[in-house]
């Protein structure tokens, strides 16, 4: 990913104990003088990468990443056994979030999301308005119901033998019903046999979606059977609550986002997660910038992206 500025490691990293008998991965990179930025992974439950700290000018910002509870190198894991997501929800990574500003001791700070990222970064953001100086989000998503419906069953109308695979996954008579439910069901499964099975039939689906252009390849965490139970488990676990929001609010209340500017990046490629949620959003926005990236699907490593990404990051330096 040339596009990206150089790979750098951090000058401070951390465990922060944030309650409820979880303490996330916490690292800041870049200038410690310069402009706070928070960047918020996707899933939920992928964790932070190397490459998502190479989205600033690291002579110019300060940049801020953690694993959100349950993911990464935060503990518990979610693939831990006998795992307890009662105190994993959406109002639980916004008081994390406050609690990683507040020990860092930063004042205000601009918000970088993508996927799930970005649906957390509004509501951050629509709760704590005065914390944010500018957000930069891409392959939006807002974790309505009908967007889990559409990723769910709908674009199973444009990859019907990976969506075949994915329905049979689950038994015969779950089939008509949520498959966010009964794939759930299974990842809690105790019977290793069982959850392993279904991480994986979520995992291939997942990717499946995002392969709009041949070549395609997976990001190689997939490979670790822990990656995909956790990750599988945090994803039917906000979907099947609907991450804890009213739905539609985050877009209903997006003029909660009224002075502060925001860069909306998106795949026009995008079939999982279609254009019409970001094009909804900056309706709703005062000050908000769409940004439709031709060649682009999903994945943030897709043509454009990148370049769409940094370029974002540089005009808020």
């Amino acid at each position: 990913m040339p596009d990206l500025y150089p790979p750098l490691d951090p000058f401070d990293a951390g465990m922060l104990d944030v309650g409820d008998g979880h303490r996330i991965y916490w690292e800041v990179c870049g200038n410690p003088a310069g402009k706070p930025a928070l960047v918020l992974h996707g899933g939920p439950g992928s964790g932070c990468t190397a490459n998502a700290r190479r989205y600033f000018d690291p002579s110019a910002y300060r940049i801020v990443l953690f694993d959100q509870r349950g993911s990464g190198r935060s503990t518990p894991h979610t693939s831990s056994p006998a795992v307890d997501l009662s105190t994993n929800t959406t109002a639980h990574l916004i008081a994390d979030i406050e609690c990683l500003r507040r020990h860092l001791g930063i004042d205000r700070w601009l918000v970088l999301g993508g996927s799930w990222g970005s649906t957390l970064a509004l509501a951050y953001a629509e709760q704590y308005p005065e914390r944010v100086t500018e957000m930069v989000l891409f392959s939006i998503a807002t974790t309505t119901a009908s967007e889990i419906a559409w990723i769910t069953h709908g674009v199973g109308a444009f990859f019907p033998e990976s969506w075949s695979r994915f329905r049979a996954g689950v038994p015969e008579s779950d089939r008509e019903g949520s498959l966010v439910e009964a794939y759930h069901r299974l990842l809690m499964h105790p019977e290793p046999a069982i959850h392993e099975k279904a991480a994986q039939d979520w995992c291939d689906w997942e990717m499946a979606i995002v392969a709009v252009h041949p070549g395609h390849k997976p990001h190689p965490r997939y490979q670790d059977p822990s990656f995909r139970l956790g990750f599988a488990r945090l994803v039917t676990h906000y979907w099947r609550n609907k991450a804890w929001l009213e739905d539609g609010v985050l877009v209903r209340n997006a003029n909660r986002l009224a002075g502060i500017p925001g860069i909306l990046i998106h795949g026009r490629l995008d079939i999982g997660g279609p254009l019409v949620t970001p094009w909804n959003l900056q309706r709703h926005w005062p000050g908000s910038e769409l940004i439709v990236v031709s060649e682009a699907g999903h994945d943030a490593r897709d043509p454009g992206m990148t370049e769409s990404i940094v370029a974002a990051t540089d005009r808020f330096a």
